[in-house]
């Protein structure tokens, strides 16, 4: 990427996958395998709502698997796909990384805050 007119594709990709409800997501399947939709909504706390479209565009985009078991009560799962796994390692990279710097954030945003408000 040398230019960012030349990067657009990349932008939309990494939008995606960068976004909170995504990064999440992909951390609990790597962590816990497959789950299914209530486990996953129990586990991060998110809405259905917000939870079904994430999950949506994760499959749209190949990392997620959904598996429909014709079952009485229907059985959804969700596991990730071969791509899915292999963002494992640059999302668990972010997450350390934001645990070592979070009090140096919580320091700059007060700094910040403090500069704001005078």
């Amino acid at each position: 990427m040398s230019t960012v007119s030349g990067s657009k594709p990349s932008i939309g990709v990494l939008s995606r996958v960068g976004d909170r409800w995504s990064v999440l997501v992909v951390i609990s399947l790597a962590e816990y395998g497959t789950l299914r939709f209530n486990e996953l909504k129990r586990n991060l706390g998110i809405s259905q709502r917000m939870l079904s479209l994430t999950l949506k565009e994760l499959e749209r985009d190949g990392l997620v698997n959904r598996t429909y078991h014709p079952t009485i009560p229907p059985k959804v799962e969700y596991n990730l796909t071969k791509m899915g796994q292999s963002f494992r390692e640059p999302v668990s990279a972010l997450g350390y990384w934001a645990l070592e710097n979070l009090s140096r954030i919580d320091a700059a945003r007060e700094t910040y805050d403090e500069a704001s408000v005078n």
